[in-house]
């Protein structure tokens, strides 16, 4: 029993390797120019004053690309991000524009605000950025590239946190970076699985409505993946991941917020993936399996493996993010890494037992496809009760 732990968490160190090896070949892979510079849209929904988000909209301002336009939308004028989007469409006119929601078509409070965006955008290329993301260089110019095949359907790009100042937020980058980003590009270059992002999310308008518009995916949680899906299926077209990542500024958080943000992230893939294949991602963490051998069977040899796994892991890690985002950790990965993985750990057992999540001042039932159920306040004896 020691000794299969001690395996599957020496095959966790492997999967780490390997997506090590995907990353490094996606970014080194030639890039071309494109024939045409097609105007694009860029659809940025704002909820809340993020970190930095001035700086965020900076980085869009700042861009080099023949023409473009930034669409900022807000709930309500209520939301402080309206101020900033109004100061914003004030400070780059012609380039900004602010646009407020009108009516809510379904239960995700993003795609809200994208069904709005999208009616508002005057070019044909669309592209969905979150508030949080900034812009690297090339961007606009390489969503061009790819949408200039016309068996691409939607472009996605792998995301790095960056800018971290507490601890929360930097297990957070350091996921990120290391994990999710790594996984998104290994998992389309060596098995074809589409993983869309999205934080960054480019259409054409004219494929976009072929998959009946944001108004497709209004009640479901993973709006990225759904659309994802569908591009393949009733398109016959295929998803493309960029080749510059996009980096995700996060800042001020806390580890219980790090908790929060993986555990709705684990129940959506959950009932995204279906809890067999599910269980499976696992295998991606070696510290769970190290731990229970080292728990099991103490001794000398079994402790110099475990801890050899775990802290190549640590390292894996950080060469990930320093390829990825441009920057690493330095020597402190060795202790982040393995508490980044406990909490994980933690966010991904949980998800076996919660078919709720908050987001965005919402609580919601996922169901299966990661559609959504949505959740009132308990009653007065306690009970929860659905919205009809």
């Amino acid at each position: 029993m020691t000794w299969m732990l001690v395996a599957l968490a020496w095959v966790g160190v492997m999967l780490a390797w390997v997506q090590l090896v995907a990353l490094r070949r996606h970014l080194a892979s030639p890039r071309r120019s494109p024939d045409t510079f097609p105007p694009i849209s860029v659809l940025k929904p704002l909820c809340g004053i993020d970190d930095d988000l001035w700086g965020n909209l900076e980085s869009f301002a700042a861009i080099d690309y023949p023409a473009f336009e930034v669409v900022l939308g807000a709930r309500d004028r209520d939301d402080p991000a309206w101020r900033v989007a109004e100061a914003a469409a004030v400070r780059w006119p012609g380039r900004f524009r602010a646009v407020l929601q009108r009516g809510e078509a379904g239960m995700n409070p993003k795609v809200n605000q994208l069904i709005g965006l999208a009616a508002s955008a005057r070019h044909d290329v669309l592209l969905v950025s979150d508030s949080n993301v900034r812009a690297p260089a090339g961007y606009l110019l390489d969503v061009a590239i790819h949408l200039a095949d016309p068996e691409v359907g939607l472009v996605t790009h792998a995301v790095a946190g960056t800018g971290e100042t507490s601890l929360g937020a930097t297990l957070d980058n350091l996921q990120s970076a290391a994990s999710v980003g790594p996984a998104t590009i290994a998992a389309k270059r060596l098995s074809g699985r589409d993983v869309v992002v999205g934080k960054s999310m480019a259409f054409r308008r004219r494929d976009l409505e072929a998959l009946g518009g944001f108004e497709s995916v209004k009640d479901v949680l993973a709006e990225d993946y759904v659309l994802g899906v569908n591009v393949s299926r009733r398109l016959g077209k295929r998803v493309a991941i960029g080749s510059v990542p996009i980096l995700n500024v996060n800042r001020n958080r806390t580890p219980r917020d790090f908790l929060s943000r993986y555990g709705r992230w684990c129940v959506m893939q959950r009932k995204i993936a279906g809890t067999p294949l599910y269980a499976s991602q696992l295998l991606l963490y070696p510290l769970p399996f190290a731990a229970a051998a080292a728990v099991i069977d103490p001794a000398p040899a079994t402790m110099a493996l475990v801890l050899l796994a775990v802290g190549m892991k640590a390292i894996l890690d950080g060469v990930a993010a320093q390829t990825l985002r441009g920057s690493g950790f330095g020597a402190r990965v060795l202790l982040l890494s393995p508490l980044k993985d406990v909490l994980f750990t933690i966010a991904f057992a949980r998800a076996f037992l919660e078919n709720t999540v908050e987001w965005r001042g919402n609580r919601f039932r996922v169901l299966p496809g990661s559609r959504l159920e949505r959740v009132r306040a308990p009653a007065a004896d306690g009970t929860l009760v659905l919205e009809p």
